[in-house]
């Protein structure tokens, strides 16, 4: 806990004021220091070469291509995925493992990238004034605490800041996420599929998908608006952007041979 509470106190000074991106992407370091000190960071060489390259083919192409982009793969089965200020991204396994083609962990990557180029988090943080920044983003977003009474006063002291995009956050970083999967030459069908899936489990198996619905708040008017800018692209443009490769499905594989994920950890 005190790794997380390290980087409050340089925060809480910014939130008054607007927020550079030099001063973003200094908290987006703090906070990745917090963040892989307190979860299961994958650390195998070839499967974290895999997820930059593909999050990188599409962050540099975005307006905030100049970002230092970081991308990392969460060892927990939990269905999550979640964006820090400065351009890292984290995705957790259990999502990744839902993912049946490259196209479909392509646009999650491209909605994670998006909250980061709209500067979402940035802007909560500049209304924040003050809040508990750092407990909430690495205890919250992350899924990380266990303790109903923890959660609880992380409610109060930080009104759950980050733990929860608006609708209207959540429908920005869906646009930005299909046009950076079609500017990478990637289909966006894969952001439609992939949500249609969590949809669908969340019917038969809720508490699997628990930690993604508690941070983004996704319903059917969200994946018809996809498919809405999807039907607008010339059949010809469509048919020629990618949806599945071989390098997808060794990724997968080898993630998939890795021992099981460890048990969610409870902060004291």
């Amino acid at each position: 806990m005190k790794r997380i509470l390290v980087g409050i106190a340089i925060t809480s000074s910014l939130v008054g004021c607007g927020i550079s991106q030099q001063q973003e992407v200094q908290m987006g370091q703090e906070y990745a220091q917090q963040i892989n000190a307190q979860l299961p960071i994958v650390q195998d060489p070839e499967l974290n070469r895999y997820i930059n390259v593909l999050g990188d083919s599409i962050a540099r192409l975005t307006s905030r291509g100049d970002l230092d982009w970081h991308f990392f793969i969460v060892d927990a089965q939990e269905v999550n995925a979640f964006a820090v200020p400065g351009g890292f991204v984290y995705v957790n396994r259990g999502l990744i493992q839902r993912a049946d083609q490259m196209d479909e962990l392509a646009g999650v990557l491209g909605h994670e990238i998006g909250h980061v180029v709209r500067r979402h988090t940035v802007k909560q943080m500049e209304k924040a004034q003050g809040a508990n920044i750092g407990v909430t983003l690495a205890c919250v977003l992350t899924s990380i605490c266990n303790s109903q009474a923890a959660g609880a006063a992380i409610n109060v002291a930080g009104g759950a800041l980050f733990a929860r995009f608006s609708r209207q956050d959540e429908a920005e970083a869906d646009n930005e996420g299909f046009k950076n999967t079609v500017r990478a030459g990637i289909s966006p069908v894969g952001m439609v599929t992939m949500f249609r899936k969590l949809l669908d489990e969340r019917k038969s198996r809720p508490g699997a998908v628990e930690s993604w619905f508690l941070t983004h708040p996704l319903e059917e008017d969200r994946i018809t608006a996809i498919q809405t800018q999807i039907n607008q692209l010339p059949a010809g443009k469509l048919a020629q952007l990618g949806t599945d490769t071989r390098n997808f499905h060794s990724f997968k594989a080898r993630l998939q041979s890795l021992p099981p994920s460890p048990p969610p950890r409870q902060l004291q």
